[in-house]
Formats: C-alpha cells, structure tokens, sequence
C-alpha cells in the first residue's frame, strides 16, 4: 500500500503550497485545516493529480485529532510524511500589555496542536520502521525580538522538541526536521494583526521576502532527499533580512 502524506494548515500559506508540491508524486495526500471550503476546493484542483483526502480539524482539539487519524480511509492510514505546518502568531504587543487570550491560543495551536498530531501519527511510523517528521518552526524560535513573546516561545518549543523526538526516535529509521523560516509574505501577518490588511501590509513594505511557494521547495527537497540523509534544522531567511544589532537602554540609570 502506498504511503501517504499528512499536512495540517493546508487551507492557506506553507501547508497549502506543499499540498499542491507534494501532489505531483502522485501519493495519497490528507489535508487538514479549520475551513473545509478551501479544502473542497484544494481538493478539486489537486484531485487530477494524487488521491486527497480533507478533514475539517482544528488541531487544538485533543480528541477530534486522535479520532480523526485513528479512522482515516484504509488507502491513507499509513502516513509516511507528516508536515506540522498550522501555527500562528497573535498580536506584537509588549508582555505587559497583550492579550492572554492571544498567548493561549498561540499555545494550543503551536505547540499542543502539533504534539497531538506527532503522538497520534508517530506509532505506526515506528510500528513500519519508515516515516519523516517536518516541523514549520521560525527563526522567532532563535532570536528574540519586541512583541515575540509567546509566539517566539512556541517556536522555540517546535525546536526542542524535534531534536528530542531526533534522540527517542535513534534507531526507528524516522527523519525529524524543523523548518524555520525568516521574513515570509502569507496570510501570517493578517492574522497577526487580527484581519487588519493594512498593517500586515506595512510588514512587507519595500521587501523581498520568501514566499509560501519557497518554503514548499525545501520542505519538499529535505523530504525527498535519499532515506540516510536526515536534516536536523533547516534556517531560511530572505536575503534582504538579518540579524539586528544587540538592543541598549541609552536613558540612563531608570528606577534607582
């Protein structure tokens, strides 16, 4: 029975260009994301290509994920590929000040979403001795910056973890990889912004930035590299981004 390919995410950005990457092996491909109208439609326009299986699935919902894979079509149980591509990131206001309601949902989305789809998946990549781990982490996992809190946290999270999946997993055959891509031009900033077009807008001003289409390369690259290659980590930024200078407080001695 041929291998299949689990994405969450799928209806926009990162997950929804690997679908339509990942559609032209031809293999079983489930797509899983919150609105199941782009996913109809994601799965019209791919169908021609490989078998696509939806599910409507938010991945914050511990007993919706694990009944969701544990009953998935006899042709795409057996998941090979398993790209951790819903996250998101909520507000870039100061600790103090943001919305805990933000932090949370950044936290069951990021990092809870993605354990409970990598414990219900990880078994039978065991059981077979075969499968391969693709985590979306960001380089907001690495380098700090003002209003990257929690959602830089997460990502931080989504870093360690594939290493310790990396040291539990020796010897089972199964590749772990964590993505992390810098400045990117998707619906991210949008949603940062709680639908606020303009300001997201403002983000990628006078940028070249990478593209979900680009992430879709590597992501798709490091999967189909040959079986005894493994890459650990992968850190991608446009071109015109770097590293930022150390921040330093020139306004004196405050508060003593």
């Amino acid at each position: 029975m041929q291998k299949s390919i689990f994405i969450t995410g799928a209806t926009s950005g990162f997950g929804k260009a690997c679908a339509v990457m990942f559609a032209q092996l031809g293999r079983p491909i489930i797509l899983v994301g919150r609105r199941i109208d782009r996913l109809k439609e994601l799965q019209e326009s791919l169908s021609s290509k490989a078998p696509i299986h939806i599910i409507g699935l938010d991945v914050r919902q511990k007993k919706s994920v694990e009944s969701e894979i544990s009953n998935l079509p006899e042709e795409f149980e057996n998941v090979d590929i398993l790209v951790n591509s819903a996250g998101l990131a909520l507000g870039l206001k100061p600790s103090h000040e943001t919305d805990l309601e933000d932090w949370e949902t950044m936290i069951d989305t990021n990092i809870k979403g993605l354990v409970y789809c990598t414990r219900n998946i990880l078994p039978k990549m065991v059981k077979r001795n075969m499968g391969h781990i693709i985590n979306i982490g960001s380089i907001a996992g690495d380098y700090p910056y003002p209003g990257g809190n929690v959602y830089g946290a997460t990502k931080a999270f989504v870093k360690q973890f594939s290493r310790n999946l990396r040291a539990d997993l020796l010897g089972a055959n199964i590749r772990v990889t964590n993505i992390e891509p810098g400045l990117a031009e998707t619906e991210f900033s949008v949603v940062r912004f709680h639908g606020d077009a303009q300001k997201a807008n403002k983000v990628y001003e006078q940028t070249d930035p990478l593209t979900a289409e680009d992430i879709a390369e590597i992501v798709f690259f490091v999967a189909t590299l040959p079986p005894h290659i493994n890459v650990n980590r992968l850190e991608v930024m446009p071109t015109c981004q770097t590293w930022g200078n150390f921040a330093i407080d020139r306004n004196g001695l405050s508060g003593l």
